[in-house]
C-alpha cells in the first residue's frame, strides 16, 4: 500500500500536472479578443480609411492585425493570404532570437558580456584577431561585430561546412563595439551558441518558454544544413502571432499573469544600445536596441524583408503586426505615423454601428489585384496546346502549353517545363485559385490567376502565399513567338526577366 506522505506527494504532483496541462491548453486556444474600434478609442471610419489608403500607397499589404488595449481592432487578409496561413518572416525572425538570448540569459547560461569564441573553443581560428579575441555578445546582439558590410554580403548560408567556422574567418576590420553594420551572421551565431548552451536548437528552446505559452501552434524555423536554426530568418508565422509577440513586450515580458520574458530584458533589448545613424526622417537611424530596431515617435519594431512588421507602440497601448511583399519598408511605417497615430484616441468612442459595419464588410472582402480580361478569343485558339520551347534562364523555365480548360469558361490550363519536371496548374479571371506545386524538394502552396489582357497577351499572377512573392507572367504571342517576361514584386526578381519562346 502506498503510505500517506507518498500518496500526499502523488496527488500534488498530478494537480500540478494536470495544472500545467490545462495551462498549455489555454495558451493554445488563447485568442486575443475582439472589440469594436470605438471601444478603444478609435473610429472605424478612421480605419476603413487606413484600409483604403493602404491600398493607393502601398503595393501590398498582405495582412495586418491592430491590437489596442489587449483587443484586436482591425484585421484582415488580402486573398489569397489568410488568417491561418504562415508567412515568411525574414529578419523579423531575429527579435525572436533576441529573446531566447534573454531567456538564456535569464537562466545563467550565458551572459552578453561573454566572448563569442569562448563558446566554441573547437571552431577557433588557430591564431585569432585581437577583434575577433575581443568580440562579445552584446555586439552580436547589437549588430556592432566590427565587420564590413562587403566581407558578409555573401556569406555561403546553404554551405555544407560548418558555418560557426565560416563566422570565425571573417575578417573583423573594426573594434567591436564600435560601428553599427547590420549583420544577419551575427543573428545567426547568437542561434549557434543558445544551441551550444542549452543542448536544444532555438526553435525547440523556444517552444515551451515562448511559442507555446503565447498559443503559436507549430512554428517552422529552417536551419543550416548543421542543423542550428537560422536565427536571422527563416522562421514562419501567421500574422496574429506576430501581434501575440507584440504584445508580450508590450506588456515587458508577461502573459495572462506569467511573467515570461525578463522585464528587463524586454527594457535593454527595446532600449537604444547602438547608435546606426542620424536622419530625423528616417526609421533606420534612431537606433538598434538587442535585434529591435528603434523608430520615430518613441516607437519599437521587429521587422523583415519585404514589409514584415511588429510595431510597438507602449504610448499608445497598440501593437501593429503587418505581413506584405512591398518594396518601401519606410513608406510602411510613414503610412502608419501619418493615417494610424492621429486616430488614436484617449478616451472612447460613441459607438457607431453603420461605420464598422461598413469596416467589416471592406475587410471581409480584401483581394489583391488580379489582371483584368479582354476579348482574345482568335489567339487563344490558335496558342492552344502548342509547346512553346525557352531559351536558357534564371528560372529554368524550358518549355510552356496553354490550352482553355473544357469545363469552365474563361478558365486557362497551363503546363510549364521547370527543370526536367512538369507542372500543370489552371487560372481563372477575377479569382485566386489555390493549388500546390513542387518546388525543388519541397511542395508549396500557390495560387493563381490571369486573363487575356490584349487581344494578343495573356498576364498571369502566381502568388506562393506563404511568402511574399507574387510573380507576373505576361505571355505576348506573335506567329510561333512567344515573347515572356517574368516579374517578381520583390527580392532578386524584381526586375523584369524577358524570354523568347518557339513553338514546336
Amino acid at each position: 500500500m502506498v503510505s500517506s506522505p507518498r500518496r500526499h506527494l502523488v496527488f500534488v504532483f498530478a494537480t500540478l500536472a494536470a495544472t500545467l496541462a490545462a495551462r498549455a491548453a489555454d495558451a493554445m486556444l488563447f485568442r486575443f479578443p475582439r472589440s469594436a474600434p470605438e471601444a478603444q478609442g478609435v473610429s472605424s471610419t478612421a480605419l476603413l480609411r487606413l484600409i483604403e489608403e493602404s491600398e493607393k500607397k502601398i503595393d501590398a499589404l498582405h495582412g495586418i492585425v491592430v491590437v489596442r488595449h489587449g483587443q484586436v481592432i482591425l484585421e484582415g487578409w488580402w486573398a489569397p493570404y489568410a488568417a491561418d496561413e504562415r508567412h515568411q518572416m525574414f529578419s523579423l525572425s531575429k527579435s525572436f532570437t533576441s529573446t531566447a538570448v534573454g531567456l538564456a540569459v535569464a537562466e545563467g547560461k550565458l551572459t552578453v558580456n561573454d566572448t563569442v569564441l569562448s563558446f566554441f573553443p573547437e571552431q577557433a581560428p588557430e591564431k585569432p584577431s585581437a577583434n575577433l579575441r575581443a568580440m562579445r555578445v552584446r555586439d552580436l546582439l547589437t549588430m556592432s561585430t566590427g565587420h564590413h558590410s562587403e566581407d558578409i554580403a555573401n556569406f555561403p548560408w546553404a554551405s555544407e561546412d560548418n558555418l560557426v567556422k565560416k563566422f570565425f574567418a571573417l575578417p573583423v576590420a573594426h573594434k567591436p563595439g564600435t560601428l553599427f553594420v547590420y549583420n544577419g551572421t551575427a543573428s545567426f551565431m547568437l542561434s549557434a551558441i543558445v544551441q551550444q548552451v542549452t543542448g536544444q536548437t532555438m526553435l525547440d528552446y523556444l517552444r515551451p518558454r515562448l511559442f507555446e505559452p503565447l498559443g503559436i501552434v507549430e512554428p517552422q524555423w529552417d536551419a543550416s544544413k548543421q542543423g542550428v536554426t537560422f536565427g536571422n530568418f527563416g522562421l514562419h508565422l501567421r500574422t496574429e502571432d506576430i501581434a501575440r509577440f507584440g504584445q508580450l513586450y508590450l506588456q515587458k515580458g508577461q502573459w495572462q499573469g506569467r511573467q515570461l520574458v525578463p522585464a528587463a530584458w524586454v527594457e535593454a533589448a527595446t532600449s537604444r544600445q547602438m547608435s546606426n545613424g542620424s536622419n530625423p526622417a528616417s526609421d533606420w537611424e534612431q537606433g538598434y536596441g538587442y535585434q529591435f530596431w528603434r523608430c520615430r515617435h518613441g516607437i519599437v519594431r521587429g521587422d523583415g524583408a519585404h514589409g514584415q512588421f511588429c510595431v510597438v507602440l507602449p504610448q499608445h497601448d497598440v501593437v501593429v503586426a503587418i505581413t506584405a511583399g512591398t518594396r518601401d519598408l519606410q513608406g510602411v511605417l510613414n503610412f502608419l505615423w501619418e493615417s494610424l497615430l492621429p486616430a488614436l484616441q484617449e478616451k472612447t468612442l460613441a459607438p457607431d454601428a453603420a461605420a464598422q459595419a461598413k469596416l467589416t464588410t471592406r475587410l471581409a472582402g480584401l483581394v489583391l489585384p488580379t489582371p483584368t480580361g479582354a476579348s482574345a478569343a482568335e489567339t487563344a485558339k490558335a496558342v492552344a496546346g502548342k509547346r512553346y520551347t525557352l531559351p536558357k534562364n534564371p528560372a529554368n523555365l524550358t518549355s510552356l502549353t496553354l490550352r482553355p480548360a473544357a469545363s469552365a469558361s474563361g478558365e486557362m490550363e497551363f503546363s510549364v517545363g521547370v527543370g526536367s519536371d512538369e507542372r500543370k496548374f489552371a487560372a481563372s479571371a477575377g479569382t485566386w485559385r489555390k493549388s500546390t506545386m513542387t518546388m525543388g524538394a519541397a511542395t508549396e502552396k500557390i495560387a493563381t490567376s490571369g486573363a487575356w489582357t490584349s487581344a494578343d497577351t495573356y498576364t498571369l499572377k502566381l502568388a506562393r502565399y506563404n511568402t511574399p512573392f507574387v510573380t507576373t507572367y505576361r505571355l505576348q504571342f506573335a506567329g510561333d513567338a512567344l515573347n515572356l517576361e517574368i516579374e517578381d514584386n520583390v527580392g532578386a526578381g524584381a526586375r523584369p526577366t524577358r524570354l523568347t519562346g518557339r513553338a514546336e
